[in-house]
């Protein structure tokens, strides 16, 4: 059974629900995951032909526009399983934000202030929509990851607050 990358297991586990095209893919994992998971367009075209040629997937029905829908093979369920089961793979944090506030000492205070205020009122947005999004879960495990999404945006204000901006 082939090693998974995340990208690939995250499409994989989208695809237990039913076909779907890469476009679905893209849209559902961003429905889905999107607040601690990105995934891209080109991620996604890039994985589902691997994933099909390594027997995971096979091809489904051609849709409008000449898309393709991709349907998970017993082959491809159990390797999600293993995924799932699994210890391995080290957590990475990724975000441009905190990266360009680690390095904030280098603008100006407008600059920095600026940066400061704008990452703030979109992190409070999007806290009210993970809010929204943990108030709607409907099993423990995505309230679970749904209340990491409310604390994860939480943090991130605090952090801004830490951030002298004169």
């Amino acid at each position: 059974m082939p090693d998974l990358n995340a990208t690939s297991a995250a499409l994989l586990g989208l695809l237990q629900t039913g076909p779907m095209t890469g476009g679905q893919l893209v849209a559902a994992a961003g429905q889905r995951f999107g607040s601690f998971f990105s995934i891209t367009r080109s991620q996604v075209y890039r994985e589902l032909p691997a994933l099909a040629e390594a027997g995971l997937l096979r091809l489904g029905k051609r849709g409008a526009r000449a898309s393709q829908q991709y349907v998970l093979t017993a082959a491809g369920k159990r390797a999600f399983t293993s995924w799932l089961s699994s210890t391995s793979g080290s957590e990475h944090l990724r975000s441009p934000l905190i990266l360009r506030l680690v390095h904030a000492g280098q603008l100006t205070p407008k600059q920095r202030a600026n940066l400061v205020s704008s990452a703030r009122a979109r992190y409070r947005g999007r806290l009210d929509e993970a809010r929204a999004a943990a108030k709607a879960a409907t099993t423990p495990y995505l309230k679970a990851a749904a209340d990491f999404t409310v604390a994860h945006r939480r943090a991130v204000l605090t952090l801004l607050d830490a951030i002298p901006t004169d």
